[in-house]
């Protein structure tokens, strides 16, 4: 008996998250008939996809032990720096405006992420700080060149992988394929292997585990830190650059609060913040998560300011959970 009850407890505590999100799935559907409609399924994927994408990178951060606040203000700043490239080429194609938008997100989020990384693994500043210091440095930069104004004027090739769909038919006249949703979708696919298939993503789950015993191991652990916050800055990057695009001009205030939403995320589908443990594929359901209270309570015309209210009980929840894991485990390795 208590064995068949420690096995129902592992299930429990090993699929917290699935059986969470399963249930805010029936009690949305049942709450409103328009959630379970696909045109809504589809808008929340949509919703999700930038959340996803900064959150893949963001995982990379919290598992080697450090935060990265500073995805939120790296994304608008690479969205205007994206906007003042693209006004540059008026009158490109749709894939070469797409590769100008990527180059730009690499460059910009290349730049930033290894500033953080320089500061964190080699100088040895705390990553709150550390990133603290640039998203204050890259917001500040987004209203600098822009004057604190927005930039318009860009071709409509620009809202492509943002805005645009790519299979159209009768029952979606506005297409059942987000463009912004496939592109997930590959940078998920991407991320997820290069932490589970490659020697990087096991030495990053090393430096996350035992600092000093990946050092002693000979793993590189200055250089896997400023790797790690270079995919998190460049993934946020992307995610910029694609809220540019999904609106069709740049935003110096863009992205703002979605730092908070991408840890959530990854917190929910089970990264520990103390590292060693976490998951890219497990951050999507967490953003899943998030899309889906915040579009259920859209539908049920709930006030966006306590969306805000219920973020952070999510986030707190998240955490408690989290130290509780460590915790009886940490008992379990005690007996």
């Amino acid at each position: 008996m208590k064995r068949n009850t420690n096995q129902i407890s592992n299930f429990i505590s090993n699929n917290a998250v699935l059986i969470v999100l399963f249930l805010l799935i029936i009690f949305f559907g049942f709450s409103n008939k328009t959630f379970l409609k696909p045109n809504n399924l589809i808008n929340i994927t949509s919703q999700m996809s930038i959340n996803v994408i900064i959150a893949a990178g963001i995982t990379f951060v919290i598992i080697t032990g450090g935060i990265d606040i500073s995805v939120g203000s790296v994304a608008a700043f690479a969205g205007i720096f994206s906007t003042f490239i693209a006004k540059l080429f008026p009158d490109i194609s749709v894939v070469e405006g797409l590769l100008i938008q990527v180059l730009s997100a690499i460059f910009i989020g290349a730049i930033c992420g290894l500033f953080n990384g320089i500061m964190v693994g080699y100088l040895k500043v705390v990553p709150m700080i550390a990133t603290l210091a640039m998203m204050n440095i890259a917001r500040g930069l987004a209203y600098v060149v822009t004057n604190g104004q927005p930039v318009y004027g860009l071709s409509n090739h620009f809202s492509w992988i943002g805005a645009g769909r790519i299979i159209e038919t009768e029952q979606f006249p506005l297409g059942i394929l987000p463009n912004i949703a496939i592109f997930m979708v590959v940078v998920v696919i991407l991320m997820h292997l290069l932490l589970t298939i490659t020697v990087f993503g096991r030495h990053v789950y090393a430096v996350g585990s035992n600092e000093s015993v990946a050092f002693l191991s000979g793993v590189n652990v200055k250089k896997i830190k400023v790797l790690a916050y270079m995919i998190s800055s460049i993934l946020a990057a992307l995610g910029g650059v694609c809220i540019a695009s999904k609106l069709n001009n740049g935003q110096p205030g863009s992205a703002e609060g979605y730092e908070m939403y991408a840890i959530a995320a990854t917190v929910l589908g089970g990264t520990s913040l103390s590292g060693g443990k976490g998951s890219v594929a497990r951050a999507v359901i967490g953003a899943a998560i998030i899309a889906i209270i915040n579009n259920g309570m859209n539908l049920l015309q709930i006030s966006s300011y306590w969306q805000k209210v219920i973020t952070g009980v999510i986030i707190l929840v998240a955490v408690l959970f989290d130290k509780m894991q460590r915790d009886r485990k940490a008992a379990v390795r005690a007996k």
